[in-house]
């Protein structure tokens, strides 16, 4: 059974070539088909990279994660950002990036992601740079360095995202106050719902971030370097430290810093709780700076829209008026229509031997009654306010 779970943990080693990346493809690629799943790669302390060729099970037991938990990170399935805090590890589920954060290592799944790769390198950087001691932020726990590096890959993509909805909304926007076109109109549409998904994605990273800000436990939770610092010959600690352990050249170096890590989880807890609270403070800020900049275009799409409303209203209101116009004409010229009919219905009159001087009264009082009516109406419609 122990030499299964030795296979089970095997690592292959990642060359450090120009062709990186490639290879890390086609390791990917091969996980996938004995595993099932688009591949891991694990970034230890010391910022170096390997391919993990184990399936889910045995990277379920390895970090005692619940199937459950490890669902979150399948990405045959959708589900929302997501920051679960284990008793050995943090489960990350932010945008692209899912990972698994420990004391001492960071398993990326699908590292050949276009979107991944650049959060591989930073981390690879960050790490190797913190190991030579060329960073003065060398002493914060691991977890924390990790927790950054994927923190702020994710704040940056929501808010580049965010500047790209911009640039492409407030002209379509402007365009559509000067002129309304089922084009203008259509575009418009396209991007109030590319906005409402995105505001969504923005607010789930950012309610993530929240509640682990307004939860003491979870903060405490998060500092996985603390829990291991128990005594070296507790029975609980030799068996963290075996289980945290993988078949490798460099454990040796990995052990070092956990124990490191611990000593600081013993002396500096409260310090270590409060960087973090700091560091997470630091990126909701972010984060809600980027909300607020879609909060800011979704008013500025409502102000638009009831623009356009006003625009369209008053459109309306002008051709009402133009039809109580033309009502009011029409029923002044069927006044007029009905003195001609009268006329000429062939009844004898007693002023017959006068018609030529009795038709021109006629003609003139006709339209003088005429005239008085459609001035009536159009009197009476603007006391009322019916007309401007």
């Amino acid at each position: 059974m122990g030499r299964g779970r030795e296979r089970d943990r095997q690592i292959v080693p990642a060359a450090e070539t120009p062709h990186h990346h490639q290879e890390v493809s086609i390791g990917c690629k091969k996980e996938q088909q004995q595993a099932g799943g688009r591949g891991w790669l694990v970034v230890d302390s010391e910022g170096q990279g390997t391919i993990l060729d184990v399936d889910k099970h045995g990277i379920m037991h390895r970090f005692n994660i619940h199937a459950r938990d490890f669902r979150v990170l399948d990405p045959h399935l959708s589900y929302p950002s997501a920051i679960l805090v284990r008793d050995s590890a943090i489960i990350l589920n932010l945008e692209h990036i899912k990972a698994i954060v420990t004391a001492d290592e960071v398993l990326l799944r699908d590292p050949s992601d276009e979107n991944v790769i650049p959060v591989v390198e930073e981390l690879k950087r960050r790490l190797h740079n913190d190991d030579i001691g060329d960073d003065d932020n060398d002493e914060s726990p691991f977890e924390f360095r990790a927790l950054e590096v994927t923190l702020e890959a994710v704040c940056s993509f929501l808010g580049a995202r965010t500047t790209e909805l911009e640039n492409a909304a407030y002209p379509a926007l402007d365009e559509l106050t000067l002129k309304v076109t089922s084009r203008n109109l259509d575009q418009v549409r396209k991007l109030k719902s590319a906005m409402t998904r995105l505001t969504t994605r923005v607010q789930k990273v950012r309610d993530e971030i929240e509640q682990l800000l307004d939860d003491d436990d979870d903060l405490a939770d998060l500092c996985l370097s603390r829990k291991i610092a128990t005594p070296p010959h507790s029975p609980s600690s030799r068996s963290i430290a075996t289980n945290r352990r993988w078949n490798s050249p460099t454990s040796g170096s990995k052990t070092i810093k956990a124990s490191k890590a611990s000593v600081m989880g013993i002396h500096g807890e409260e310090n270590g709780v409060e960087e973090l609270e700091m560091l997470l403070e630091a990126y909701f800020s972010q984060i809600e700076g980027t909300l607020n900049k879609l909060t800011t275009l979704r008013e500025y799409i409502d102000d638009t829209e009831d623009y356009i409303n006003i625009q369209i209203d008053n459109r309306r209101n002008q051709l009402i008026q133009l039809e109580l116009f033309l009502n009011s004409g029409m029923l002044a010229m069927s006044i007029y229509a009905l003195v001609t009919a009268i006329f000429g219905m062939n009844i004898p009159y007693t002023w017959n031997h006068d018609y030529g001087y009795m038709f021109k009264w006629v003609i003139i009082v006709a339209g003088l009654s005429t005239l008085a009516l459609f001035v009536t109406l159009m009197s009476y419609a603007r006391f009322k306010g019916l007309v401007g």
